[in-house]
């Protein structure tokens, strides 16, 4: 794009949003000529349009193109951009940078799909947050901070002061999600694009997010261009649906039509990988010892005031679990609920305060790094974020290869290792010498799991492994887990947000609320009859199944409005 201005007179009836015939070149070596093809769609006031398809299917440069902040190597080659009656792009030319800049955060405003990226390490929340309103207002550091305090409020993060002077590193994911969709919304923006907002947040927190999306429109009229993998999400707040595969659009229409009759094959495909919440009937285990165990694990963090006064907080009180041989053990709760703090304290990646914890037959409770390291194959983990996972600076063949040649295997077996790897995440073998950042963020997180699987582990820990996949890679990616657990006789402790993904995946799930264990036990039995009334809340607060209308070729499924418990009773 060059930077050449182009005004023109805005329409009083124009939408917030159009995009005519637009059309964005990949590099030469790509796998496709273009990233998006001839492209139409158009967003009105007050309007919700979600964007749905695979990983890799141009969703998210739709959503860069729009902001202006195309990746190196993508160009637009021809279409225009319209935004509130002003043309952004035309072609190959484009407004000048100075204009993108005054656009981003006061015309429009982004939710980026992975929060760590978007944030700054090195300044609190509070700051980055600030830095917006002084870029775009004349206000005063009161009036900014009343605001600033006012929206933690409004998203409901706890103790907003404390969130204020926090840095991104000292948040879960969650709540780092949250001050990104604060950051998005604290202009009122004509036009909201939000990139996997809800991917990394509970279901509570989820609804009460969407809920705020939709005060905002009822305000403010505001646009909002949706991207999303998660069909009850789309059920719950879509105007009008497109699909998208490989770039090209496949189908558009009203939600109602695109989701309950859809006319397109490709379009029932994907809402027939929709995990249900319905168990299915349980599986029976292999017999032997614990694989993974923690008795009575604590973990208590202490912080000290400006006077150097301590100031106790327990993120876990006493909680006991197991994983044995071929079992999924789930854990969900909410963000802050303790989830990511109890696995890391039984893979050893934070020191328990108490308790004892148990690799097989191992006690490793105690023992200090030296120790540990020989040990650690045993025991892998698939962390929420790719771009945490995956070197920027390496290959992903090396960084596929290196944990299984630390633990012994040789370069020419760990090189095979990784190529059968690549065949089972659905990836063609010569992308073993591309870069993380030549991936899209669900590729990205296949590569994370195959990384994990090459140290050949006994048992593999997933926190939100799949949260940020879309369905149909999502149904891949569940099935790649069953069957290397079937081969192996794997144990997975399956940390999730995602109560679909539970039910599916689960033998046994466990409920964790202000780091306790709550409820426990069988996943048909938790689901069917909750006895907690956490439990409860969480089950209400899902999205609905999605019921597929007679003739759509969609298997059948529970109406909108069905209660877990009947759905789980049915079962």
């Amino acid at each position: 794009m060059t930077d050449t201005p182009m005004p023109d007179a805005p329409l009083p009836d124009a939408p917030v949003l159009l995009i005519e015939g637009l059309q964005v070149a990949l590099p030469p070596d790509a796998d496709r000529p273009h990233a998006i093809e001839r492209l139409d769609l158009r967003i009105d006031a007050g309007r919700t349009l979600c964007v749905v398809g695979e990983s890799g299917s141009g969703k998210s440069v739709l959503a860069t193109t729009v902001m202006g902040l195309l990746a190196k190597g993508l160009q637009v080659s021809q279409g225009r951009v319209v935004l509130a009656g002003e043309t952004l792009v035309d072609g190959a030319r484009s407004v000048s940078e100075s204009r993108w800049r005054a656009l981003r955060g006061q015309v429009m405003g982004m939710v980026f799909q992975e929060p760590m990226t978007a944030l700054n390490p090195v300044l609190s929340c509070g700051e980055q947050l600030d830095e917006l309103l002084r870029t775009h207002t004349r206000w005063g550091a009161a009036e900014r901070k009343a605001r600033v305090m006012a929206l933690l409020q409004q998203v409901r993060l706890p103790d907003p002061p404390r969130i204020w002077a926090s840095h991104p590193h000292q948040l879960s994911g969650g709540q780092r999600q949250r001050i990104v969709i604060a950051m998005a919304m604290l202009l009122k923006p004509r036009l909201l694009i939000c990139d996997e907002p809800t991917t990394a947040l509970d279901v509570t927190t989820q609804a009460e997010i969407l809920r705020l999306i939709d005060d905002l429109q009822a305000q403010h009229g505001t646009a909002v261009l949706f991207i999303t993998h998660d069909m009850g999400v789309v059920a719950e707040i879509a105007d009008e649906v497109l699909v998208m595969h490989r770039g090209r659009q496949v189908e558009r229409g009203p939600a109602v039509q695109v989701l309950q009759q859809p006319r397109e094959a490709y379009t029932r495909e994907l809402l027939a990988a929709v995990p249900g919440m319905v168990p299915p009937p349980p599986r029976t285990l292999l017999k032997g010892p614990p694989l993974l165990q923690g008795r009575q694990v604590a973990k208590t963090y202490v912080r000290r005031d400006w006077l150097g006064r301590a100031r106790p907080n327990t993120a876990l009180h006493g909680a006991d679990l197991q994983v044995g041989p071929g079992e999924t053990v789930g854990v969900v709760g909410e963000s802050g609920s303790g989830k990511s703090t109890l696995a890391r304290c039984l893979i050893r990646l934070i020191d328990p305060s108490a308790g004892e914890i148990h690799w097989a037959d191992t006690p490793v409770h105690a023992l200090n790094e030296r120790r540990l390291r020989p040990l650690r194959s045993r025991v892998q983990v698939v962390f929420q974020d790719p771009n945490r996972s995956l070197n920027p600076r390496r290959t992903v063949g090396d960084s596929l290869v290196e944990g299984a040649m630390n633990f012994g295997m040789d370069a020419r077996q760990a090189w095979r290792t990784a190529e059968e790897l690549m065949d089972r995440i659905q990836l063609p073998r010569q992308a073993l010498q591309r870069y993380p950042h030549q991936f899209s963020g669900g590729q990205r997180q296949r590569l994370a799991i195959a990384r994990a699987v090459a140290c050949q582990p006994r048992v593999l820990v997933a926190d939100e492994a799949v949260s940020a996949l879309d369905v149909s890679v999502q149904a891949q990616i569940l099935d790649l887990l069953r069957e290397i657990q079937a081969d192996l006789g794997l144990g997975i402790l399956f940390i999730t947000h995602d109560l679909r993904v539970a039910a599916q995946l689960c033998d046994r799930v466990v409920v964790m609320s202000q780091g306790r264990i709550v409820e426990a036990g069988p996943t048909a039995e938790v689901f069917a009859a909750p006895t907690h009334d956490y439990t409860r809340r969480l089950l209400a607060a899902a999205p609905q199944g999605l019921a597929a209308a007679p003739g759509s070729g969609m298997p059948a499924a529970a109406p909108l409005d069905a209660p877990v418990a009947v759905l789980a009773a049915a079962a």
